[in-house]
């Protein structure tokens, strides 16, 4: 889920900078220290908005920048349990599906996707069902829920997400939009 959040953290203004201490340079040194960042409270920094108010410089013992902490809006990603989520597919591995969902990837195993078996077809990068002739591949939408979550602040990209599509309602889109369409078709509407 994005959310705008208030947040304080402080940030090292290098001794060049000293004599421009304003919102604009501020905003930047955030930027490049937390967008990117993984936090068990806040999820990921996605963008630092806007810098509302810097506190009074501190100096440290043997540092050469000036500390001052910064009271400042960002929109963060905080992927919640059992929240659905539209992706696409950014890599298909033998085990399942690596779904794009906002700044981190979530894995739909292949036990998840459904109830049919998928073979991994890795010539094509894709999951195929022998039974229905349904392919999940590379760049395919997909609606599913979180059912794990867990987060690593000191290395994000090892964070693991962990999705299902086989509830009503979950799933490729086209495949859910053939399944639409066959009610359709046999209720008359």
């Amino acid at each position: 889920m994005y959310k705008r959040a208030r947040l304080k953290d402080t940030v090292e203004v290098p001794p060049e900078h000293l004599a421009e201490v304003t919102p604009e340079l501020v905003k930047k040194l955030l930027q490049d220290k937390l967008e990117g960042r993984m936090d068990e409270d806040v999820g990921s920094v996605v963008s630092v908005v806007k810098v509302h108010d810097i506190g009074d410089g501190a100096v440290l013992p043997n540092r050469p920048g000036v500390y001052y902490e910064a009271d400042f809006d960002a929109v963060t990603y905080d992927p919640q349990m059992q929240e659905v989520v539209d992706g696409e597919v950014v890599e298909v591995v033998n085990f399942g599906a690596f779904v794009g969902i906002g700044p981190v990837d979530g894995l739909l195993h292949v036990s998840q996707i459904s109830d049919e078996y998928l073979a991994y077809d890795e010539e094509n990068q894709q999951l195929a069902s022998r039974e229905s002739n349904r392919v999940l591949s590379v760049g395919d939408s997909v609606r599913a829920r979180i059912v794990t979550k867990s987060i690593d602040e000191r290395n994000p990209r090892e964070s693991k997400i962990g999705l299902t599509a086989k509830q009503p309602g979950l799933g490729k889109l086209g495949w859910l939009k053939e399944e639409r369409e066959k009610q359709q078709a046999a209720t008359g509407e």
